[in-house]
Parts: structure tokens; C-alpha cells; sequence
């Protein structure tokens, strides 16, 4: 009596979801895991400001002149300790880094968002239009570009005046183009694929071809140049805060706190600036690892 052996099947190969390869293409990275973490843990530490800072730095009841420009470690007249020191009116500099890394963040991303919507915007209509539109639109986006972001954001709050709005406005203006211009490189790619010509053929409207078929396959460019521009626009903030035309004292952000401890840092009162600038660099430094990694999984011809 013979007996029959029957082969074991082949395993069944697992087959990754485009989702699943990419969350493990960016943990790959452990500097941009990391940035990952820490920006997600200032991103909630902002928004818990006022549950867990110790003190509301701007409220004037429960600030005391008396604790003014007191080393880190200090116990102040309130009965708490002033962990990272006090600046010249007394205010807690962990509270006033937490309140201030809420306006920081909510400038830097309300900015990116809204100059992302306007220059993916013209940068499609650009590339689908092409001849005269696509020219005219251009030479707005290298007039733009011409002038330094800095001086324009400048120019237009010396026009406009102090004010959270103002800043988001001025950086709007100045961050627009490099959407524009990015959207429209790769949908100039994609207007040729053999799907932009179907949806012509068959008479769908403009409106529908351009943001329903081509933006779609135009996100990858412009989530890596949308983060990198939300870690731009921070630090843009900052620069003009500690420059005056920023933000309001009534509404500080990290900017602001390092430009009021500026005049102090010569006489060894360097707590009131140094602890901000180390929380604006903190901010702006695990952006831009997130934002290389991003760069790399979504484009890998550009990895290093």
C-alpha cells in the first residue's frame, strides 16, 4: 500500500497597504520618530497652558513686581517655585514659554494652512490653464520671490500695525508662492497622465478635474514644503516679535519673550531669553526632522 505525501503550501506573501508602508518607512528614522514625539508633546503641552502652567503669566492679579528677574529655582512671594526664573515684571518663564509656544504655533500653522489653500490654488489653476494664466501667475510668484520673506512681512506690518491677524496676513503673503510654485511643477507632470486626458474626453467640469483628479496626486511635494513651512513661519513670527512688529505684549509669543530678556543678558539675567530661544529652537529643530523624513519617504529620489 503506497502512500501519498501531499506538499505544504507556499506561504502567502504579506502584502502592505500604501498606509502601513508608509508609517514604517518614517519610523525607519529614529531622528524623525523623535521629532515626531517631542512636537506632539509641545503641541499638547500648548494647548494644556492654562490647565498646567503654574501661573497665568498675563493676568496683572497674579503677578508680583517684587518677584521680578529672580533666578531659576527661586521661591517667589506666591509660595511656588519659579522653576525656569522670572523676567523684569515677574512673570513664571515656564508659564510664559507655555502660553507663548500657543501663539507661536497657532500663527506658524494657521499661516502654512491658509498660504497652502492660495498657492496650491493658483498653482493648479497655473498648470491646468497654462498660456497667458499660467504665464501672468508665474511672474506674480517670482516677483514674490524676489524680494527677501523677512523684509516683505516687514513692509507689510509697518502698513498694517501689531496684531495676531496682521502676522497671520503678512506671512500668508510672503509664503504663498512657494505652494504655487511647487503644486504647479508636479501638476504639470500629472496634466499629461492618460487620466487628466479621459476626464477631458469626457467633458467633466474644470473645477472637479483640477481638485478632485489632479491636486490628489500633487500631495506628496506639498506635505513635505507644507511642514517645512510651518517651521519657517514660526521662526518667521519670532524674528518679527523680537523685532516689535509681531504679536502684542498682551499676547507674547517665544519671539517676544526672548526680545524682552535681550537687554538683561549682559548684566547675567540670561534665564529670561535663553529658556524661550531653547524652546523656539526645540520647536523649529523636530519640525524639520519630521519634514526630512516626509521629504525622503514621499519622494525617495531625493534620499540622501
Amino acid at each position: 500500500m503506497s502512500t501519498t505525501t501531499i506538499a505544504a503550501a507556499p506561504p502567502v506573501p504579506r502584502v502592505e497597504t500604501p498606509l502601513q508602508r508608509f508609517v514604517s518607512e518614517f519610523c525607519a528614522s529614529r531622528l524623525a520618530l523623535l521629532g515626531l514625539l517631542i512636537f506632539t508633546f509641545i503641541v499638547v503641552i500648548a494647548v494644556l497652558a492654562p490647565w498646567i502652567a503654574p501661573q497665568n503669566p498675563y493676568d496683572l492679579a497674579q503677578l508680583d513686581i517684587m518677584d521680578g528677574r529672580m533666578e531659576p529655582g527661586t521661591v517667589g512671594g506666591a509660595g511656588f517655585t519659579y522653576w525656569l526664573g522670572t523676567d523684569d515684571q515677574g512673570r513664571d518663564m515656564l508659564s510664559g514659554i507655555l502660553y507663548g509656544l500657543r501663539i507661536s504655533l497657532t500663527v506658524g500653522a494657521g499661516s502654512a494652512i491658509i498660504a497652502c489653500l492660495v498657492g496650491a490654488s493658483l498653482g493648479m489653476i497655473a498648470a491646468y490653464a497654462g498660456g497667458r494664466t499660467d504665464s501672468l501667475l508665474m511672474r506674480l510668484v517670482d516677483l514674490q520671490l524676489s524680494f527677501p520673506a523677512i523684509l516683505a512681512a516687514l513692509m507689510i506690518l509697518a502698513f498694517l500695525g501689531k496684531g495676531i491677524f496682521n502676522v497671520v496676513l503678512a506671512l500668508v503673503i510672503v509664503e504663498w508662492a512657494y505652494y504655487a510654485r511647487t503644486v504647479r511643477g508636479s501638476a504639470l507632470v500629472e496634466r499629461r497622465r492618460e487620466y487628466i486626458e479621459a476626464a477631458q474626453c469626457l467633458a467633466l467640469p474644470t473645477s472637479r478635474i483640477i481638485f478632485r483628479h489632479l491636486l490628489p496626486n500633487c500631495l506628496p511635494p506639498l506635505i513635505v514644503v507644507g511642514t517645512m513651512q510651518v517651521a519657517r513661519a514660526i521662526a518667521l513670527e519670532a524674528t518679527l516679535s523680537f523685532l516689535g512688529l509681531g504679536v502684542p505684549i498682551t499676547e507674547p509669543s517665544l519671539g517676544l519673550l526672548i526680545a524682552n530678556g535681550y537687554e538683561y543678558m549682559l548684566s547675567g539675567k540670561y534665564w529670561i531669553s535663553f529658556y524661550p530661544g531653547i524652546a523656539l529652537l526645540v520647536t523649529i529643530v523636530s519640525i524639520n526632522l519630521v519634514g526630512d523624513q516626509l521629504r525622503d519617504v514621499l519622494n525617495p529620489r531625493l534620499k540622501k
